[in-house]
């Protein structure tokens, strides 16, 4: 029997382990902190009984995600699926992506029928959309859809984009989602992130675990030991030595601590391309400061109709979105800044004691920063919910800098394992068909430093782990 080991455990490092335990191979998974997950931990963090996320709280591929589909994690977790994906919350009335097409597009009024020419072709093909997106595009699974995504990418990373509209409702929600992917705005990056999150708002719609994304972690640590294989906390690898004598190591790292973990088993033929590989990614990303609340009761929203969706953007038309994102990615705090929100106990009443709420939130910061951005989203969410201080009970923020303390992957804050660019988004960290493997024999690498990106999609470490495979039966 083959063995192979696998360090990191997120989700990307549970999908390879998973995958490679179900085909037979004997699998021990390594984890530096105390508990499995990585990003997607669920920890008390303001006060007893409240649950918040360490990571994203909201899982737009959780439902979608080819390699959850064949997992089957939507019998193994239960999930809430809010009637509207995710709203931009702006003065007056807000404009909200509902799961329905066409209930979005009715609301939309004058610019309904240009959205619902938008996303209805991309909505209905959205299994082959999704399997191309998270996939090499040396070359796309699916050639056509690839490129009429692409031709709405380009429209839409450019200026030229809200065009398309004649009111600007439409172009701030495509900007409050767009800003998921940090970096400079409009982008084609921004773009391409953007159109698929929206497509499967109107699809499976973006879902909430119940208990929290602890919930995804642990059905999937459940599979992998059920399949023989094991799980080791507290196990810091500080190089592929560490793990004994094994067939394959897949490394769900950043792509910066590659060098480091396989220095010593590294032939001299290998130094450069290794250099080559590991120098490939583009710049760093911005980072983001991180809010957890604990209210006495929801957010009073100015708009109710901002209480029916799991994720509201706070940042205005879209001009100001763009305008807060390219302060930030040239290393400025925006005055306005844009911030992310869910206020998952509306959706799950497992997340906080009886009659009390927690909520979820971030905006972005420069690379690295130490900012402590309380104040500024605090302020932020007053905008549309007057009254919002005075439900807070506790709150902790988590600071860029402590982001990466608390998850080695999230250097310098920065989620995105960075800026998404027209280059990264076909290679990552090369072009290649399998970009998991490294310079190195016998070593993968299986974040979302690689293919097809940041994302609870566990892709990258599926893939990856077929690749193992792959090599293991040439052997």
């Amino acid at each position: 029997m083959s063995a192979v080991a696998v360090v990191g455990s997120g989700p990307n490092g549970l999908a390879a382990a998973v995958t490679l335990a179900r085909a037979g191979v004997h699998v021990r998974l390594y984890e530096a902190e105390p508990t499995v997950g990585g990003g997607a931990r669920t920890m008390e963090l303001t006060a007893p009984g409240f649950l918040h996320d360490w990571g994203s709280a909201v899982h737009p591929m959780a439902l979608a995600s080819p390699f959850f589909r064949e997992f089957g994690l939507a019998e193994r977790v239960t999930f809430a699926v809010p009637e509207a994906s995710y709203a931009q919350a702006v003065s007056g009335r807000s404009a909200v992506a509902w799961r329905s097409l066409e209930r979005t597009a009715d609301e939309l009024g004058r610019d309904g029928a240009a959205w619902r020419r938008l996303f209805q072709p991309l909505v209905r093909h959205r299994v082959q959309l999704l399997e191309t997106a998270l996939s090499p595009m040396v070359p796309p699974r699916h050639p056509l859809l690839a490129l009429r995504l692409g031709l709405r990418v380009l429209e839409h990373g450019t200026t030229i984009g809200p065009r398309r509209f004649r009111e600007a409702a439409a172009p701030a929600l495509l900007a409050g989602v767009a800003a998921h992917a940090s970096g400079p705005m409009p982008s084609l990056g921004s773009a391409a992130t953007g159109l698929v999150l929206a497509t499967l708002a109107h699809g499976e719609g973006w879902a909430i675990p119940i208990g929290g994304s602890q919930a995804i972690v642990d059905a999937l640590a459940a599979d992998l030991v059920a399949n023989g294989g094991a799980i080791e906390t507290g196990a810091r690898i500080r190089s592929v030595s560490d793990v004994g004598d094994v067939d394959a190591v897949v490394l769900d790292v950043a792509l910066s601590a590659l060098p480091h973990l396989v220095s010593d088993a590294l032939p001299d033929a290998a130094a450069g391309a290794l250099r080559r590989y590991a120098n490939a990614g583009t710049r760093p990303g911005n980072g983001l400061c991180k809010l957890d609340f604990a209210l006495s009761d929801p957010i009073p929203w100015s708009d109710a109709r901002l209480t029916s969706a799991g994720t509201v953007h706070l940042g205005g038309p879209a001009g100001e979105v763009w305008h807060a994102e390219r302060e930030v990615t040239s290393g400025r705090f925006p005055e306005r800044p844009y911030v992310l929100l869910s206020q998952p106990s509306l959706f799950d009443a497992s997340r906080a004691p009886a009659g009390a709420h927690t909520v979820w939130a971030y905006t972005h910061v420069p690379h690295g920063s130490p900012i402590d951005a309380t104040e500024q989203v605090v302020a932020r969410i007053e905008e549309f919910a007057p009254g919002f201080r005075g439900t807070i009970l506790a709150s902790t923020v988590t600071t860029a800098v402590e982001l990466e303390r608390g998850d080695a992957n999230l250097v310098g804050g920065d989620i995105g394992s960075g800026l998404l660019t027209l280059r990264t988004m076909l290679a990552r960290p090369v072009l290649a068909r399998r970009p998991w493997r490294t310079p190195v024999p016998g070593v993968y690498l299986c974040s979302s430093s690689t293919v097809p990106g940041p994302g609870v999609h566990g892709m990258a470490g599926h893939q990856a782990a077929q690749t193992v495979l792959r090599d293991l039966a040439r052997r």
